[in-house]
């Protein structure tokens, strides 16, 4: 770590303690990360703790309907000024005042992007409405960031594109693990835009004709009782059993409408596992455009799967530039930006903790 440490306040709807969304797990490893490096970090979240985490934890507590909404809201009233820095991963829209001498917004994707491709006219106006708080929040930030570059398509005036990271000592191949026979993982849901009951159907029809010992292991929370033949539901996985699930499996695969990044691929492209996937935003970028794994419409999924299990030439090509492109993910890269956004200031000046400006010259480009 460069210069003193850090109190940093990091605003979070989501925890991994309550909540499924890939944000509350990418705030969880960004947390503990900052700790290991000698910051104190607060999370605020409406979740509850995550148990045994290794930074602090303030439980915003609400009831009722339009949480996420009234989240923002209740933040305004909060007293934020004991802090360097605030990281914003959501509804910090109301905090145009400078609460701390430092602002940074991530924005995990865009709600306008997800309002597309979402189902039922209440959820994409819901989510229309979200986009507009995210165009408010990339304004009052001191420096907004992206994960992925075709996120500035809506925010073309943000300028940095700093991507989600995972830790690499975590997720690692170790072929010893392998099943003895194919499997292809998935992590999301099986319902919405994740489309795992979609993956589901084609496996039983275009996999297990020509491998009728395959599996396809789903870790999701929603998998039914009954998902299929060949299907295995793993429910939610703490790390470590996260990290097993993929060094055993042979292929992974999201086949998401919709990923403003999709932290999955990743985590199984560093695991040593070829990744099959829609041309999603989020899956493009991490697979740079297929040269890392297989992209392919919906439809295609069960196809290129079973032609992918067919070929162990192909499947470690694939593996193997994952593993390459996955170092530009890792969680280590993404924390020693994110040190650079916050002792940077708007002026291009380092700032102390009272906003007052200090010598030196910030890290990073302006936004």
């Amino acid at each position: 770590m460069t210069g003193r440490p850090l109190r940093v306040a990091m605003i979070s709807y989501y925890l991994p303690s309550a909540s499924k969304q890939g944000i509350g797990y990418q705030v969880h490893e960004l947390a503990t990360e900052l700790v290991r490096r000698g910051h104190h970090v607060d999370v605020l979240s409406e979740c509850p703790p995550v148990a045994g985490a290794a930074y602090g934890h303030r439980h915003v507590v609400l009831d009722g309907s339009l949480r996420t909404f009234r989240f923002a809201t209740t933040l305004r009233r909060t007293d934020l000024s004991g802090y360097d820095v605030i990281h914003a991963h959501g509804d910090d829209y109301w905090l145009w005042r400078r609460r701390a001498p430092r602002h940074v917004r991530t924005l995990h994707g865009s709600c306008f992007e997800e309002a597309r491709r979402i189902r039922g006219a209440k959820e994409r106006a819901r989510m229309v409405l979200l986009g507009l708080s995210e165009v408010l929040a990339s304004v009052v930030a001191d420096r907004t960031v992206v994960v992925s570059p075709a996120t500035r398509r809506w925010y073309p005036w943000v300028r940095d594109v700093v991507p989600n990271g995972v830790d690499l000592g975590r997720f690692r191949p170790d072929p010893a693990r392998r099943a003895d026979h194919p499997v292809v993982l998935f992590v999301g849901t099986w319902g919405g835009r994740k489309n795992g009951a979609e993956l589901a159907r084609q496996f039983a029809r275009d996999v297990l004709p020509r491998h009728p010992g395959a599996g396809l292991w789903m870790v999701a929370r929603d998998v039914p009782a009954e998902p299929g033949p060949g299907v295995r539901s793993l429910g939610a996985l703490d790390d470590a059993a996260l990290a097993d699930a993929y060094r055993r499996a042979w292929a992974f695969c999201l086949p998401s409408d919709y990923e403003g990044f999709g932290i999955p691929y990743v985590e199984a492209m560093a695991s040593g596992l070829p990744v099959v996937a829609t041309p999603n935003v989020g899956a493009r970028y991490v697979t740079d455009e297929g040269r890392a794994g297989a992209l392919t419409t919906l439809g295609q999924v069960g196809r290129t799967l079973a032609d992918l299990l067919d070929d162990a030439d192909r499947r470690a090509a694939l593996a193997g530039a994952g593993l390459v492109r996955a170092q530009e993910f890792s969680l280590g890269r993404v924390v020693d930006r994110y040190e650079e956004l916050y002792r940077g200031s708007s002026d291009g000046r380092p700032r102390d903790r009272h906003g007052t400006a200090t010598a030196g010259v910030a890290s990073g480009r302006s936004a």
